[in-house]
């Protein structure tokens, strides 16, 4: 699948911050992903970032000037107000957004925005003093009546060398706030839980039984959900991965805790996606201390318990639809199918981990769908982003058939 961004068309606005220097970076991962972007700047900005760099980077000439002479005879914020599908502003100064909250229209941007019935997404950067004031929460919470998108602030180091609240939102959160705001909202309001991640599973007090799963899949699968207008929980055992933006993640270690997590959780969902790789078994015994290495200890192991298993058996409460993973390395669609009668899920997602860039780790994956009638759709090899929303589609179709057996 096609990054969601392709062809899509964005007009950038960038105002009188510090912060505008990231505008060129915002700018060139939004064209890297296929957009055609429209910049549009203050007066204010010019001192902070050279149209040049801008114009270069956008491929299109710089907007700004408001009684500047057309290249062709439109007027430019109503023509680049209609072309839009989506309007960014950022930076956005405490000073714009008094002007965007009050319906002034001194600069171009602000009549493109007045103008305009696209989405519009403020990311506002500024000193904590600034940002604090009663003025600029008034405003803040006057664009949010007026249904803009106000990105939150980041605390940390800021230009006016103090420390605060008031740094422009991260790039990674506004581009995936972008992706949101031009995808379609099929899971809206739905609540959807998934599990990713390995399990920990305490030996001593410094050492432990896991496996290789990186969580790139089950995180793959949030961001999407998430995406796509869900509300999702993320139950995640150790990773390396950051938190998806917007999604709220329950930490565990353990595959104790991951099961009480799940069960808790699954009962407030719509939608059950099993993609953790949860240990199999723990030990029988853990010692409180540090195990010595000057004898050979046996090792006893208990199976744990079967999480997608009992989330699938919790009868009226049980999700709408509940989706296992199978990770095998011989027979996988025998063993994928036994998993999914046993278990009694509407889903399996089958994938040989033998595979050398299919793997644990790796960012792509080739998976085989297997339904609860027994038919197999057989998977090519993908990207675990694309993976994700493959899988997202198919319990789309599983919910719509559902709906309609009642």
């Amino acid at each position: 699948m096609a990054s969601p961004l392709l062809g899509r068309r964005i007009v950038l606005g960038i105002t009188g911050s510090i912060a505008a220097y990231k505008a060129a970076e915002l700018l060139r991962r939004l064209r890297q992903q296929g957009a055609e972007v429209q910049v549009v700047m203050t007066a204010a900005a010019k001192h902070f970032i050279t149209e040049e760099t801008l114009r270069t980077l956008s491929g299109k000439p710089v907007l700004g000037d408001m009684f500047a002479a057309p290249q062709h005879w439109k007027v430019e914020h109503v023509a680049a107000a209609d072309w839009a599908e989506l309007v960014i502003i950022a930076p956005a100064t405490a000073n714009t957004l008094a002007k965007l909250a009050h319906g002034a229209a001194d600069e171009l941007l602000c009549c493109l925005a007045l103008s305009t019935r696209a989405p519009l997404l403020i990311a506002p950067a500024m000193d904590e003093g600034m940002f604090q004031h009663a003025a600029t929460q008034a405003n803040l919470a006057r664009l949010a009546e007026l249904g803009y998108c106000v990105m939150e602030t980041e605390a940390g180091f800021l230009a006016s060398g103090k420390e605060g609240q008031g740094r422009l939102a991260s790039l990674e959160k506004i581009v995936a706030e972008t992706e949101r705001l031009l995808s379609p909202q099929d899971f809206a309001g739905l609540k959807v839980l998934i599990t990713a991640g390995p399990t920990r599973e305490a030996i001593d007090a410094v050492r432990f039984i896991s496996n290789r799963s990186s969580g790139k899949m089950g995180y793959a699968l949030a961001e999407a959900a998430r995406r796509r207008g869900a509300k999702v929980m993320l139950v995640s055992g150790p990773t390396a991965l950051p938190a998806p933006f917007g999604v709220k993640v329950l930490a565990v270690e353990s595959a104790d805790q991951m099961h009480k997590a799940s069960l808790q959780e699954a009962k407030k969902a719509e939608i059950f996606i099993g993609a953790a790789a949860v240990g199999d078994f723990t030990p029988a015994q853990i010692s409180a201390g540090k195990l010595k290495r000057d004898k050979a200890i046996p090792l006893r192991l208990n199976p744990t318990q079967d999480t997608i298993a009992a989330v699938a058996a919790l009868g009226q409460k049980r999700p709408k639809v509940v989706v296992g993973f199978a990770a095998e390395s011989e027979d996988l669609i025998k063993q994928a199918k036994r998993k999914l009668v046993r278990k009694g899920l509407d889903l399996i997602v089958a994938n040989d981990i033998s595979q050398r860039e299919g793997g644990f780790g790796s960012d792509f994956n080739q998976a085989s769908l297997i339904f609860a009638d027994g038919t197999v759709r057989a998977g090519e090899r993908l990207a675990k982003s694309d993976l994700a929303d493959e899988i997202l589609n198919t319990i789309k179709m599983l919910l719509a058939q559902k709906r309609r057996k009642r």
